[in-house]
């Protein structure tokens, strides 16, 4: 399969990229994606510096501009993320392929990371992943854990799941904790009832992968959060990526790697 970004975006652009994005241009960082009206920007980045693990900023744009600059500064986020979550008043209202009709002059938008970032590294070190195996959308769950509140947002914490054999576990957690800027290391392994998760094999993002005999899921802290809090909050208007149809950037996960 091609792997340049130029032939990913091409082909988002296009419509003919319209599935999860886990596993596609290995190597370059991919981002959750949070669009709010300027009035709202504020609060939301608070919410953001205050819940590092669930929204760990890579950028936040221009009011008005669909460009970013710092991570690809020839992309355009009104198109080249494959899927688009419309929310009015925390009511899911609307999937799309592109906000070319929706997008206004006072929109922010925030990309945080995401952690398919991490798992080219998981790979590299042996560590295989499920939902790419079994070619799934990664399984996320609303857990019972609450964000700190922020101005008009508040909510609880999203994770994804990976099962690992138990012999894995640690170095998964070696791995990943190598990059806080995308969620870093796990926030809770195995037992998951004690999050509040009392049905594994029913996400409510994503898709149920295979946890074989043996295995413990491992949980990290995941940038659909947000669309948690839209559910919470109600903002008037929040636009978001569809789960696991991430943005891809400009940018090589080596440079979030902090070693």
């Amino acid at each position: 399969m091609k792997t340049s970004l130029e032939w990913i975006r091409k082909q988002i652009r296009e419509n003919k990229w319209t599935t999860p994005t886990a596993g596609l241009a290995p190597g370059y960082t991919q981002a959750n994606l949070v669009i709010l009206p300027k009035e709202q920007a504020y609060d939301f980045l608070l919410f953001c510096q205050r819940n590092p693990k669930a929204c760990p900023l890579l950028e936040v744009t221009d009011a008005g501009s669909p460009i970013p600059r710092l991570t690809a500064p020839t992309a355009d986020l009104r198109y080249d993320t494959p899927k688009y979550r419309i929310y009015r008043h925390g009511e899911l209202v609307e999937e799309v392929t592109s906000l070319e009709s929706y997008w206004q002059e006072d929109l922010v938008s925030f990309l945080i990371g995401c952690s398919f970032t991490f798992e080219h590294a998981l790979l590299e070190n042996g560590l295989s992943i499920r939902h790419i195996e079994e070619q799934r959308n990664v399984p996320m769950y609303i857990t019972n854990k609450p964000c700190e509140p922020a101005g008009a947002f508040h909510g609880n914490l999203v994770v994804s799941m990976r099962p690992f054999q138990s012999k894995d576990v640690i170095r998964a957690v070696e791995v990943t904790s190598r990059f806080p800027a995308v969620h870093g290391s796990p926030v809770h392994i195995g037992m998951p009832e004690q999050i509040g998760i009392e049905q594994i094999d029913q996400p409510d993002f994503g898709d149920a992968v295979t946890i074989k005999e043996g295995e413990t899921p491992v949980f990290w802290a995941c940038g659909v959060t947000p669309q948690s809090i839209a559910m919470s909050s109600k903002p008037a208007l929040m636009i978001t990526h569809a789960p696991g149809h991430m943005f891809i950037t400009d940018q090589k996960d080596s440079q979030y790697s902090v070693l």
